[in-house]
């Protein structure tokens, strides 16, 4: 008859043995079950909401990015493309939109560096847009907590319209209504504001050519 463990022994080694079980289960056998799930239902959002253009992934729709002339020549200025809506301005990083580094200005509402930003951005946005001063959106002058929000107002959305079609010189009606056809409404109906996916509206733009 074989000797028994001693209970010290028959203590570790329990523990070692629940480890193991745990482990298979909760570190293999669950996140494998849960990824499955998600490809098989969600497919989209198991793989981070990604957007393609011509086959090739542009970007995701849950993250904003920069519109700047950078995509057309590296050697440019960091300056915004004409040619395509423009997102919030971003504190994420030091051109923005830097998945690496969200975050916001946390410059308060009291801050006279953040007020004398607010001003310039309205009068460059303005100039930019080709509109009054005074019809420039707030969400045109703020930065996003994270830095990396893809949505803007239908009000910023519809104040480019005029810009983007001069650019592309398209017919302001067929602009206009692509904004509207890209327009969300409140989650639920009643919860948030409406507003606009810049990357989505951007790559839907991309395909009007």
């Amino acid at each position: 008859m074989a000797k028994p463990l001693p209970p010290l022994v028959r203590l570790h080694l329990t523990g070692l043995l629940l480890l193991l079980v745990f482990t298979v289960v909760c570190g293999i056998a669950y996140p494998l079950l849960i990824t499955g799930i998600g490809e098989l239902i969600f497919p989209g959002q198991a793989n981070g909401s990604q957007v393609r253009l011509n086959g090739q992934v542009v970007g995701s729709s849950l993250l904003g990015q920069n519109f700047d002339l950078r995509r057309i020549d590296p050697k440019a200025p960091a300056l915004p493309d004409p040619r395509w809506f423009q997102p919030r301005p971003s504190a994420a990083g030091t051109d923005g939109y830097d998945a690496l580094a969200s975050g916001a200005s946390n410059l308060g509402p009291n801050d006279s560096g953040l007020t004398k930003l607010v001003k310039a951005r309205r009068v460059a946005l303005a100039l930019f847009d080709g509109v009054l001063p005074a019809s420039v959106p707030p969400d045109a002058l703020t930065g996003s907590g994270s830095g990396l929000d893809p949505d803007i107002s239908p009000a910023y959305a519809y104040e480019q319209v005029g810009r983007v079609a001069r650019s592309r010189r398209l017919p302001v009606a067929v602009v206009r209504q692509l904004v509207a056809d890209h327009v969300d409404g409140r989650v639920l109906g009643f919860l948030g504001q409406q507003r606009v996916n810049v990357v989505t509206l951007n790559l839907a733009l991309a395909r009007l050519g």
